[in-house]
C-alpha cells in the first residue's frame, strides 16, 4: 500500500489530468457563430433615394428568412420571404413593389419616402428549427435644396443669427470700452452730462 504522499502510478497529479481533460474540451469545442447583424446603407436616409438593409453573419444552415415591417412577425406585415432549399422568393401582403430580396438576406428599398421611416425585422429559420430576429430602425429624412436635411439648415440659419448677434454685441462693447463710455448710462435731454467732453453748457 503507497503512502498518502506518494504520487499515483505514471507520475502524474490529479490537477494535470483535470488540466488535460479542460484543454481537450476546448480544443474540440466547436466555435460559437457570430451574431446577425443588420446596417443601413446609408445609414441616414434622404428622401427619395435607396437604402440596403445589409446582413451580416447569415448562418449557413439555412431554410430560410423573412422580412417584415413592424417589430412583430406578422403575415400581414410580411414584406418578403425566401426559401433556401428551392431559392424562391414570395413578396408579402406588405410588399410595396420598392423591394428588393437578395439571396444574402439584405434587403434594398429604392425611392424611399417619409411614410418607410420606422422599425423592419428580419427572422432567419436554421435547419435546426431555431429562429434568430433582428430589428433595426430606419430613419428617413426630407433632403433640402442644398442637400442637407431640413433640421440641419434650420440650425445652421439659428448658429448664424446667434453668431451675428455675439458679433453685434462685442463690436459694441469694445467701442464703449475705446471711447470710454462704456459706464455711461444713457443720457437725458438737458442733462450735463450730454455734453461732450471739453464742451461747456450753454
Amino acid at each position: 500500500m503507497e503512502p498518502p504522499s506518494a504520487l499515483p502510478r505514471g507520475g502524474r497529479v490529479p490537477w494535470q489530468e483535470l488540466l488535460l481533460a479542460v484543454s481537450l474540451l476546448t480544443f474540440w469545442n466547436p466555435p460559437t457563430t457570430a451574431q446577425v447583424t443588420v446596417e443601413l446603407v446609408p445609414p441616414n436616409a434622404a428622401e427619395g433615394k435607396d437604402v440596403l438593409l445589409r446582413v451580416h453573419n447569415l448562418p449557413v444552415n439555412l431554410l430560410g428568412f423573412g422580412w417584415f415591417k413592424g417589430e412583430t412577425v406578422e403575415p400581414r406585415s410580411e414584406i418578403v420571404s425566401y426559401a433556401a432549399d428551392s431559392q424562391e422568393i414570395t413578396p408579402g401582403l406588405a410588399h410595396s413593389g420598392r423591394e428588393t430580396l437578395y439571396h444574402n438576406g439584405s434587403l434594398l428599398f429604392q425611392n424611399i419616402n417619409l411614410e418607410d421611416t420606422g422599425y423592419y425585422t428580419v427572422r432567419i429559420l436554421k435547419r435546426n428549427f431555431q429562429i434568430e430576429i433582428v430589428t433595426r430602425r430606419l430613419r428617413v429624412y426630407r433632403e433640402s435644396p442644398t442637400g442637407l436635411p431640413v433640421g440641419t439648415n434650420v440650425g445652421i440659419a439659428i448658429g448664424v443669427l446667434v453668431g451675428g448677434a455675439l458679433v453685434a454685441a462685442l463690436g459694441y462693447l469694445l467701442v464703449r470700452v475705446k471711447t470710454g463710455r462704456y459706464d455711461e448710462r444713457p443720457t437725458q435731454p438737458g442733462d450735463s452730462r450730454s455734453h461732450l467732453p471739453g464742451e461747456c453748457g450753454q
